[in-house]
């Protein structure tokens, strides 16, 4: 494996720490929950669920987790303000994981900011994301809460290379005039969270996993992505899951590798469903990492990285 000359910065969040060189922390995992689409969700706008299911995915997870060595976080996705409270509540009640606060609706992100910090949760909580197509009501709101944790999504719909994702991140595009990075300073945020936008396979998913090795050595922030997005749409791959469900599974899983082998600190890894195959996946890429960046660069893993609990 390798190390960065880059100083590689290292976030404590909810007590998980993100970030580092190869080897020095464990690959933290996120599963995503009440997704659009999620079977145990009845009504997505009034936040209704089977509750019974909800929690042996996020206590499964938390095994996984514990098995493992790989911290986990929770991704809590939500239509509406209403719902995205009750997912908080409901997710903060059962584990102790510090979670993502997610929606294509940036006002209902800052609602769901807002109740963590009411509940007492605010140190738990990745706000999730700021982007290209922040709203100048958001941006206000992030100024106002201070919030010290988010992901910065690197996503540039006009230029999915690296030039173009390191653009976002240092110039802006489109309605954004400066780098995401100098407006998260702006706005407070002093744990920020790279995600290189992990674009469709054949539309930038090279561009976007190499751009993890380059975010690392270029700002040397903790830095990852939903890989699993490249092959979910893959159209090849999605015709030929309806011959073969377990080759999509095993690929969907396989791909966090990539990113992981990159450097990547964290993986969203997508539903929560498949904390169980995910996992000891992510466990023995660490495995190799620690190994090697041990032996030669003399990187000391903790005793509860993968290295350490599963050799």
């Amino acid at each position: 494996m390798f190390v960065f000359e880059k100083e590689q910065i290292i976030h404590s969040i909810g007590g998980v720490k993100i970030g580092g060189n190869p080897g020095e922390t464990s690959t933290v995992l996120a599963g995503t929950i009440f997704y659009g689409g999620h079977k145990i969700v009845s009504d997505p706008k009034k936040g209704v669920f089977d509750k019974t299911i909800a929690t042996s995915l996020i206590q499964k997870q938390d095994e996984m987790s514990t098995m493992t060595g790989n911290p986990a976080l929770v991704q809590i996705f939500s239509e509406t303000e209403e719902a995205l409270k009750k997912y908080i509540d409901f997710v903060s009640d059962l584990t102790t994981a510090p979670f993502l606060i997610d929606s294509t609706d940036p006002m209902v992100r800052i609602a769901g900011l807002r109740h963590a910090e009411e509940v007492g949760l605010i140190d738990q909580a990745i706000y999730n994301s700021l982007n290209v197509s922040a709203t100048k009501e958001e941006i206000e709101a992030l100024r106002e809460i201070q919030h010290e944790c988010a992901i910065l999504l690197a996503f540039n719909p006009q230029d999915p290379s690296i030039a173009g994702r390191r653009a976002i991140l240092e110039k802006g595009a489109l309605t954004l005039n400066k780098g995401l990075l100098d407006l998260a300073k702006e706005l407070g945020i002093i744990k920020p969270l790279i995600d290189t936008a992990v674009t469709a396979i054949g539309a930038g998913a090279g561009a976007a996993a190499a751009f993890t090795f380059v975010s690392k050595t270029i700002y040397g922030q903790p830095t990852g992505s939903g890989v699993h997005n490249a092959p979910s749409s893959w159209p090849w791959l999605r015709k030929y899951k309806k011959v073969n469900r377990e080759s999509f599974l095993t690929v969907d899983a396989a791909s966090n590798l990539i990113v992981q082998m990159m450097g990547a600190d964290f993986v969203l890894y997508g539903p929560i469903e498949n904390a169980e195959r995910v996992f000891p996946v992510i466990a023995m890429g660490d495995v190799f990492t620690a190994e090697s960046s041990d032996l030669e660069f003399g990187v000391s893993p903790p005793d509860n990285h993968p290295y350490k609990k599963l050799l």
